[in-house]
């Protein structure tokens, strides 16, 4: 690894360091569906965001409930404080594209049809809301 390319990497790691995430990946579910629960609490106070998805009747919304409760988590063990009522915010929420699986099922005349599996990874990122203001100015 060259000097400059190892210094952009320590650059990045000091900055997640200061930075509560959490990942799921692989989810058997398609990104539109997933993009649109997202869409639902990006940028929300963490606890109203935990009422919205709790009282979602979408399936995804369950998912992100469970990542949701573990960014507090990784914010709580990163600052050993408790996180109170209106201190933080989703800073960031993005669903991308995981492999698809390709099948095909038997149909009429011979033919195949193609069915495609799709999946999502998800990243959201918590932060406090004067963190994520001043980001913004």
């Amino acid at each position: 690894m060259g000097k400059r390319k190892r210094l952009s990497a320590e650059l990045i790691k000091e900055q997640r360091k200061s930075v509560a995430f959490a990942k799921l990946t692989n989810i058997p579910s398609s990104p539109r569906k997933m993009r649109l629960v997202a869409d639902l609490v990006r940028g929300k106070e963490v606890f109203l965001a935990l009422g919205i998805l709790k009282f979602s009747n979408k399936s995804a919304a369950a998912v992100l409930e469970k990542l949701l409760r573990s960014a507090i988590a990784n914010w709580e063990a990163k600052n050993d404080k408790r996180a109170e009522n209106g201190e933080l915010c989703i800073s960031i929420i993005h669903v991308d594209c995981a492999p698809m699986l390709k099948r095909l099922r038997p149909a009429p005349q011979g033919r195949g049809y193609r069915i495609r599996k799709r999946a999502n990874h998800v990243t959201l990122i918590v932060d406090t809301i004067e963190n994520v203001k001043n980001n913004k100015a």
